[in-house]
C-alpha cells in the first residue's frame, strides 16, 4: 500500500487520520508536521487522503460486523464546487452505520442504486424507517420486489415493512451531524472524486468510533490502533 512513497508510512497515516478524524485544515496539518521536523505540503496531504481513504475503507468493510435488520434511511446535503449534492445514508436500530453513497442528484434512480448496494452487502432488513419522502418509499418497494423475485431459496420472503415517520427518523438525522460537523470545517469540496474519497474516510472514522469493526468488539482500540490494523 505504501511502496514507493517518499515519506514513511507512519507520517502518511498520521496525516490522513488526523485530517479525517479531527477539525483540522490541511494548512494546520502542514504546520503541525513542520513543528515535528517533517516538511510536507498541504496539497500532498490532500492527495494522500484522497488516495488512501478508499483503500482503508475497503479494508474496514471486510472487517465490519453485521448490522441489525431494522434500518433508518435518509439523505443529507453536501456542497461540492458551490453545488449541493446528496449523501444517502442508512443506520440500524442500534445506531450503527449500514451503508452510505454520495451522488449528484436526489431522485428515484439514486435512491434505488443506494438501496441495491445496501441490500447486496447486508441482506434484507425486516423494516425500514423513512421520513415523508415518496421517492424513498418507491425505491424500497421496487428494490424489495426485485430482491424477492431473484431469491432462489424455498422460503417465501416477507415484504420489507416501511414506516414513514419524521419523528422516528430523528435517529438518523442526529447521526448525520457527526459527518456534517467534520465536512463543515473543510469549507466545501473542489471535486466529486475528492468528495467521495474523503466522505468515505469520514464515514469510516465514524464507524470506528461506534466500534463497528469486528476486532473492536473484543477490546477498546483507539483510532490510531484501528488505523494501524487496516494499514498492516
Amino acid at each position: 500500500m505504501f511502496k514507493g512513497r517518499h515519506f514513511d508510512r507512519s507520517v502518511i497515516m498520521l496525516c490522513v487520520r488526523w485530517y479525517l478524524a479531527y477539525g483540522l485544515s490541511l494548512w494546520n496539518l502542514e504546520e503541525m508536521m513542520a513543528e515535528r521536523g517533517v516538511t510536507v505540503d498541504h496539497a500532498t496531504i490532500h492527495r494522500w487522503t484522497v488516495h488512501y481513504a478508499p483503500l482503508l475503507l475497503e479494508q474496514f468493510n471486510r472487517r465490519k460486523r453485521a448490522v441489525s435488520r431494522r434500518w433508518h434511511v435518509d439523505e443529507t446535503y453536501i456542497k461540492v464546487r458551490r453545488r449541493w449534492m446528496y449523501l444517502y445514508r442508512a443506520i440500524d436500530s442500534d445506531g450503527d452505520t449500514v451503508e452510505f453513497w454520495f451522488c449528484e442528484r436526489r431522485n428515484l434512480t439514486a435512491a434505488k442504486r443506494f438501496l441495491r448496494q445496501a441490500l447486496k452487502r447486508h441482506g434484507r432488513p425486516e423494516r425500514i424507517v423513512i421520513d415523508g419522502s415518496q421517492t424513498n418509499r418507491e425505491a424500497i418497494q421496487s428494490c424489495d420486489t426485485a430482491s424477492r423475485l431473484q431469491d432462489r431459496s424455498r422460503h417465501k420472503l416477507k415484504p420489507i415493512r416501511i414506516r414513514q415517520s419524521a419523528y422516528l427518523n430523528n435517529r438518523i438525522e442526529q447521526d448525520h451531524r457527526a459527518v456534517k460537523r467534520r465536512v463543515r470545517l473543510m469549507l466545501g469540496f473542489k471535486s466529486m472524486v475528492s468528495a467521495q474519497a474523503i466522505l468515505g474516510g469520514i464515514e469510516m472514522v465514524h464507524m470506528m468510533r461506534k466500534g463497528q469493526a469486528k476486532y473492536a468488539c473484543r477490546s477498546e482500540l483507539s483510532l490510531a490502533e484501528q488505523f494501524e490494523l487496516l494499514a498492516a
